[in-house]
């Protein structure tokens, strides 16, 4: 499961800052951020099943790994948890990003012409340096995003979690005011990461009921989840935690194009 926190036109220099956990079993072949050498796309990417990571973008140009000119558009994916067992036969959830990136449809446009049935249960949130719309297959219909600080886990997106509301009100007091008064991510960084990194579980009354056992459920309560033995009772080898946190920022320069800054750190070795 993941968590996504999304500052939408709040400063005029920065018209996005998304910060993402991406939680995942541990052992799920992937590959770090990189450019894809097939297609324009700069991502961590899934082994397993194409797509890796919360978000991505369309054009890497630049020679740094950390830099690239593109025409803003960006994607975050979610799991929805609700219970229900993802079929063999539904498409990778991760097929939604790649194809809106690389595409040439409006976020609201390429929302509406999903085929919802088609994939398992997702939040999917879509943008470009002027637009974004956010959208499920679990009734909730394409929907602008307001400017705002938005946070999104793996239920509706209004949902309020423990998990959602302790983001959200961790970056109001600690990093917010920071971009405020510095929008270089340099400055901001090691704030957001810190918020990130917050491995506080719910208590019992805060829990949310999304169909999976107590344990699981408060085991996810938390924004960052510490690797623990998950879905394997022959053993206590930690199986499951936060992969990945990253930090995406749409910078704008001009009319013509955003500057886009990529920041990722990955827990592959299980240590935080």
């Amino acid at each position: 499961m993941c968590i996504v926190a999304i500052a939408w036109q709040l400063f005029d220099e920065l018209p996005l800052v998304l910060l993402s956990n991406r939680d995942e079993f541990l052992q799920r072949p992937t590959e770090p951020l990189h450019q894809w050498s097939d297609q324009p796309i700069y991502a961590g990417r899934d082994k397993q099943s194409g797509v890796r990571g919360a978000f991505i973008s369309k054009r890497h140009q630049r020679q740094s790994s950390e830099y690239y000119e593109q025409n803003g558009r960006w994607a975050a994916v979610l799991n929805f948890r609700d219970g229900v067992q993802a079929s063999s036969d539904e498409r990778s959830r991760g097929a939604l990003v790649t194809e809106f990136v690389t595409g040439t449809l409006s976020p609201m446009d390429f929302a509406r012409q999903i085929d919802l049935q088609d994939y398992a249960g997702f939040n999917l949130i879509i943008g470009d340096a002027v637009q974004a719309v956010i959208v499920n297959n679990r009734g909730h219909a394409p929907t602008p995003l307001y400017a705002g600080l938005h946070v999104i886990s793996n239920g509706q997106p209004e949902d309020s979690w423990f998990k959602t509301e302790r983001l959200r009100g961790r970056l109001r007091q600690e990093v917010l005011p920071l971009i405020a008064e510095d929008s270089s991510p340099a400055y901001w960084q090691a704030a957001a990461f810190n918020v990130l990194s917050d491995s506080i579980k719910a208590p019992e009354d805060k829990l949310p009921i999304t169909g999976v056992a107590f344990e699981v459920e408060q085991m996810l309560s938390s924004v960052y989840i510490e690797p623990v033995a998950f879905g394997d009772t022959k053993t206590s080898k930690p199986t499951y935690g936060t992969r990945t946190q990253s930090i995406l920022t749409l910078r704008k320069e001009s009319d013509a194009y955003c500057i886009a800054n990529i920041i990722s750190r990955d827990f592959d070795s299980h240590s935080k």
